[in-house]
């Protein structure tokens, strides 16, 4: 694996050589699709997405994970977001990386879903990650195919915010099978959804599901919801861009509560997500 550092990383020879391809030819260097190494057998993978940060993309994340563990489904997570990573926090796991001549052994939760993170590979959660775009774009590379990741169903990849060049990266190295965008309901949610699907579609990546995030909170006395950032507009923005599922998820303490705790798999969501995970299957089956 790259050694980490908190100071920035000089290029090695093979991305200077890329970056200098590229700059000399005006275009990208052609992109290889990876295959996970001999230990590894990864069925599917789906990225999770977002036009910005802060709307609980690493949430969706997680809870798309334990809903396809929950259906008896053999699932990872690959946290692309390197340097804000915060998934192992989510489930409350902090053992460090181990590895043998084969390859990098994930980390695994208590229900069982495969994970690895930068988070794993620091002496300290809160020491920052200061590398450089394709340094870190070869981090991402290496925990697909270098990873002993056994046998998977459905390998999620919890993207950093915006359309970055670790974005790109995933769509052009990783056979990425689809996307989930995440979004919250606010004026510019178009717009936020609109960069993430226009990207995929440039990528030919099929976008398959929109999960509107904070749409509502309901009072725990009385029983009603709030719409504290506006109505929800997810079917809207969903049909609009033609995604074919949606789903919206409450402002709820419990959520917060809970991964805190590093407790995320203990959260139920009564069948929110079904839309966007049956929605998954059926594109994969195809």
């Amino acid at each position: 694996m790259t050694e980490e550092s908190n100071a920035p990383q000089e290029l090695t020879e093979e991305e200077k050589a890329l970056l200098n391809a590229s700059c000399h030819s005006g275009e990208a260097a052609g992109p290889t699709v990876l295959e996970p190494n001999e230990q590894s057998s990864i069925k599917h993978v789906i990225g999770v997405v977002s036009g910005k940060g802060g709307v609980g993309k690493s949430l969706v994340t997680s809870l798309l994970a334990n809903e396809a563990n929950k259906r008896g489904f053999k699932v990872g997570i690959l946290d692309a977001d390197v340097t804000g990573p915060s998934i192992p926090k989510s489930f409350g796991y902090t053992n460090p990386l181990t590895a043998d001549e084969k390859g990098v052994f994930p980390g695994q939760t208590q229900s069982g879903i495969k994970l690895i993170s930068t988070n794993l590979m620091l002496p300290a959660e809160d020491m920052p990650v200061v590398w450089r775009g394709p340094v870190v774009s070869g981090v991402i590379k290496q925990f697909f195919n270098e990873v002993n990741w056994g046998d998977i169903d459905y390998l999620f990849v919890d993207m950093p915010p915006g359309t970055s060049d670790v974005l790109l990266t995933v769509f052009q190295s990783l056979p990425v099978d689809g996307i989930i965008t995440v979004s919250a309901p606010q004026e510019l949610v178009a717009m936020i959804v609109g960069k993430a699907v226009n990207m995929a579609q440039q990528m030919d990546v099929p976008v398959l599901g929109l999960v509107e995030n904070m749409a509502y909170f309901t009072c725990p006395d009385c029983g009603k919801k709030h719409y504290i950032f506006g109505e929800p507009q997810g079917a809207a923005v969903a049909e609009h861009y033609g995604i074919p599922a949606h789903a919206t998820l409450p402002i709820d303490p419990a959520f917060a509560a809970l991964v805190d705790a590093g407790k995320i798999e203990e959260y139920d969501v009564e069948g929110a997500l079904d839309p966007i995970i049956e929605q998954i299957a059926k594109t994969v089956a195809k």
